[in-house]
């Protein structure tokens, strides 16, 4: 009982989690009506580290005051890795996600870029294969099911792709290393401190090529307050960091299956609050990947057990 429960609290972060960028992805398209993609997220990474450090800080002294007059005990569980040189790699990876997404986001809508950037879900468990996973048929069809459906929502009848839909479909490559990269760091250092160090490598990579790409003012900056104000502190300092705490326990397909579903928060956001419309091809498409993401996933939606759940990229428990 108490590992079911513990299982459910685990999914429940990535959906969380989910939810949160869903609707980050309105925040995103809303904010580019000011600022640049650059800015946007030079200043919400900045914002999300800045929200993590009193937590960190916090937690610093009481592990402190914890070790007063007592022997270190050694570490459980896998060999442990300091937070910064861990927050930088994947700082670095999220980096190369967040910007392609976000300048993506210039020229698409909110529920499509979901939808493509959702396609991870497919990608994650292929790239089981560098690992010697068997992939199985389930995640091929899934795979081709996504990849039509792709096509349908991003691929225009004139046989042209959105220069932003190509973009989102480049992070979502950064995205699947992401997920697999957290799926290996988050159960051997500090997941909060591993959020702080992520969100500022991220926030500092794009502040340092702002200067020759973008020129913002004051005044844009304080019109996307709003966007920047969700995207940094609820999907960035928030949502990053249920991420790192929920992968500790999830294998990456796993929780790729479940933050795979900011893709439908991303479509109900758009529709409820800009509007956004798709016809019956882009609605078609969207069907089929959300089909294919499913489907990619049939094998682990059949089999629940807690070993199942537990294990880590090899199969084998964390």
């Amino acid at each position: 009982m108490t590992s079911t429960l513990a299982v459910l609290a685990n999914d429940a972060l990535l959906l969380l989690a989910a939810a949160i960028w869903g609707f980050a992805f309105v925040a995103q398209r809303a904010g580019m009506e000011h600022i640049g993609p650059l800015t946007y997220n030079a200043v919400r990474f900045a914002l999300g580290a800045l929200a993590l450090l009193p937590l960190v800080l916090a937690r610093r002294r009481a592990a402190r005051k914890a070790e007063v007059g007592a022997a270190a005990a050694p570490a459980a569980g896998p060999r442990r890795i300091h937070p910064l040189p861990a927050g930088l790699l994947a700082g670095a990876v999220l980096t190369g996600g967040a910007i392609l997404q976000q300048a993506g986001m210039v020229s698409t809508t909110a529920g499509k870029a979901g939808f493509v950037t959702g396609l991870y879900v497919v990608l994650v468990p292929l790239a089981g294969l560098f690992w010697g996973q068997r992939a199985g048929w389930p995640r091929w069809v899934g795979m081709v099911l996504a990849a039509f459906g792709l096509y349908l929502l991003s691929v225009t009848r004139q046989f042209t792709i959105e220069r932003g839909d190509l973009l989102v479909l480049a992070s979502t490559l950064f995205w699947t290393c992401h997920v697999l990269l957290l799926a290996w760091l988050s159960p051997r250092t500090d997941a909060i401190a591993l959020a702080l160090v992520q969100n500022a490598v991220c926030a500092l990579l794009s502040g340092a090529v702002l200067p020759f790409v973008e020129h913002p003012s004051l005044g844009a900056i304080w019109a996307a307050a709003v966007p920047i104000l969700y995207g940094g502190l609820l999907s960035v300092g928030v949502g990053f960091t249920l991420q790192i705490l929920g992968q500790r326990r999830a294998p990456p397909a796993h929780a790729a299956l479940l933050l795979s579903m900011e893709a439908v928060f991303a479509a109900l956001g758009g529709w409820w609050l800009l509007g956004e419309r798709l016809g019956a091809r882009g609605l078609a498409g969207c069907a089929l990947m959300f089909g294919g993401m499913l489907f990619a996933q049939l094998p682990l939606l059949l089999r629940l057990r807690r070993r199942d759940l537990f294990a880590g990229p090899g199969g084998a428990p964390r």
